[in-house]
């Protein structure tokens, strides 16, 4: 098979938020977004997953049922795009779905598990679906994370400087582009994730909209410094991360007892913007383009621009709205297997060699 064709691509994040869906027409050199759309998550199913990202008991049935409805929840989502876009089922040649990451451990014998049953979603949908994307990598040395790179590169890579792409999801990754040429990628660290989990808990709102409330708040450079002080920030790359360590429980176990709440979200978005610009400190970048959730955070934005003091763009600016990169990586990636096209990129996740990644289930 070769040539252009209609992809999917699926995905849900860290924050786990809800389902993003795109279509999108996908050849050698071009990237057409045909259809998007945002799925919600119910909140029982959101608090189910929440739930597993953490060990506890009886997790093995509790995975099992999660990973049928949420191959559920996709061929919804699925659905509905297609209704909404007025294409049909046999015209799509194949879905990408990333899959609800519960576990990601880099390193020895390491493994990713992301849940979202392919087979419940290739069956209800009438469509190939790929997806474990990044356990492959994981055997081949890497780190299984991040996966976009390549994806950025094909959409960003014209842009003629030293380029850092940034997603700011619930975690935050970095994709380094010097002329085109994909040089390195890395997690930085949190991003929206601990920002979130203050918000509802304080304000008992999803997040906290432009920042605003983060921007009201005196920083607190003692809480600052301890959360700095994590080793994950010193770490080289290739290095990936997420729930399993930036977690309520590791905030907690660094917060004064007297905190105030708002002080307190005006230092984590500081955290966020901080560990964002140190890591691109070695690759000096003459413009920063930002995607995910947190390109929507006007106060994250404001404290980029000035910790670079570089020029920060949406990467709406270039081509794709940020709420769509994600899920049209993956539609990219889903793209990629079955054309035989390597998804990795050896320089960024450090696996031994460039491979196709993902597992094709048929209906």
């Amino acid at each position: 098979m070769s040539g252009d064709g209609l992809y999917i691509g699926l995905m849900t994040g860290t924050s786990v938020d809800g389902i993003d869906a795109v279509l999108a027409r996908i050849g050698k050199r071009d990237f057409q977004l045909l259809a998007h759309q945002g799925s919600p998550l119910p909140a029982p199913l959101r608090d189910d997953i929440l739930k597993l990202c953490r060990s506890g008991p009886d997790e093995i049935d509790q995975a099992g049922r999660l990973h049928r409805q949420l191959g559920d929840a996709y061929a919804r989502a699925t659905q509905a795009l297609l209704a909404q876009s007025g294409y049909r089922p046999e015209q799509i040649h194949a879905i990408g779905c990333h899959g609800q990451t519960v576990r990601h451990r880099p390193g020895d014998l390491g493994f990713s598990v992301q849940l979202g049953c392919p087979d419940t979603l290739a069956v209800h949908t009438g469509i190939p679906v790929v997806s474990n994307f990044r356990n492959k990598d994981m055997v081949l040395g890497g780190q299984g994370a991040p996966l976009v790179p390549r994806f950025h590169q094909r959409l960003f890579g014209a842009v003629a400087q030293k380029v850092a792409v940034v997603n700011i999801g619930g975690m935050a990754n970095v994709t380094l582009l010097d002329d085109g040429n994909l040089i390195g990628g890395f997690d930085t660290g949190p991003g929206n994730v601990l920002m979130d989990l203050w918000t509802q808990r304080h304000k008992g709102e999803p997040y906290d909209r432009d920042g605003a409330w983060a921007a009201g708040g005196t920083l607190m450079p003692d809480l600052l410094n301890t959360l700095l002080a994590d080793p994950y920030f010193r770490l080289p790359p290739p290095k990936s991360t997420g729930r399993e360590h930036f977690n309520e429980d590791w905030l907690q176990r660094q917060l004064p007892t007297d905190a105030n709440a708002r002080q307190v979200q005006g230092t984590l978005a500081e955290l966020t913007a901080r560990t964002i610009a140190d890591a691109l400190g070695d690759f000096a970048p003459q413009r920063l383009l930002v995607c995910g959730g947190g390109a929507n955070n006007r106060h994250l934005l404001a404290r980029l621009h000035t910790l670079l003091d570089i020029p920060v763009h949406s990467t709406e600016d270039f081509g794709l709205h940020p709420d769509w990169v994600e899920a049209g990586a993956f539609a990219w990636l889903a793209w990629a297997r079955v054309e035989g096209e390597t998804g990795n990129a050896p320089a960024v996740t450090g696996a031994s060699r460039a491979a196709v990644l993902g597992q094709l289930t048929l209906p």
